[in-house]
């Protein structure tokens, strides 16, 4: 039986896409780059902010990163006044968080975005206290796929990697969850797809959340 499972946030437990896409493109706008599309930004994310903009600059044609600074710092700026721009929980998510509860299964959030925006957008979706721990990016740990926040999060429940599922929807999650021993889950509700999860040695992939229950124990 697993005592807790870790999430990612953005394409696992939000549907956030379009916050990220509304601000990456303010911030080219400046540029006279953009916008790009939905489906380019589900590539671009993943990776931290430092890597979004950069994968969008390079995309608009700015390969040498010569405006990343700049619009490094507009899109931190703008995404923290719209990180909940249209930002929804994906179908199930909910009914799977409290199937989790009722089998006193802890829960916990590991996420590249922003660790305030992490915590702004968990709360707003959940509620405050839902998550036993919420992790965003922070300057002290090295953000996805170094199991870093990972073991973080174990040393804060007091609980070791084969106490969890860690759960996610990219090659940078499988690779997080694998570099820190635990049992990875794939969802194909996401940004990527079954290829990807399947190259990145998912332990096993799921379509609807409420599968999840089936790797509890």
């Amino acid at each position: 039986m697993k005592k807790a499972v870790i999430f990612d946030l953005d394409g696992t437990l939000s549907d956030s896409i379009s916050s990220i896409k509304y601000s990456c493109d303010k911030a080219l706008e400046t540029l006279g780059y953009g916008p790009l599309t939905v489906s380019q930004y589900k590539i671009f994310v993943g990776d931290g902010a430092a890597n979004l903009v950069k994968r969008a600059l390079h995309a608009c044609g700015d390969t040498g990163l010569m405006h990343f600074e700049d619009t490094f710092a507009r899109y931190k700026d703008i995404f923290a006044l719209h990180c909940m721009d249209g930002v929804k929980p994906y179908d199930g998510i909910t009914e799977l968080i409290a199937a989790l509860k009722e089998k006193g299964i802890r829960l916990a959030v590991l996420s590249n975005k922003p660790h305030a925006e992490t915590i702004h957008v968990v709360e707003t979706l959940y509620g405050p206290g839902c998550f036993d721990v919420i992790q965003g990016q922070k300057e002290n740990v090295a953000i996805k796929p170094s199991p870093e926040g990972v073991f973080c999060i174990l040393k804060e429940m007091n609980l070791t990697a084969e106490d969890i599922l860690y759960v996610g929807d990219t090659c940078t999650d499988m690779r997080t969850g694998k570099g820190a021993g635990a049992f990875t889950v794939g969802c194909l509700w996401g940004f990527r797809d079954r290829k990807e999860l399947e190259e990145n040695h998912a332990d096993a992939i799921i379509e609807k959340p409420i599968h999840l229950l089936d790797y509890i124990g």
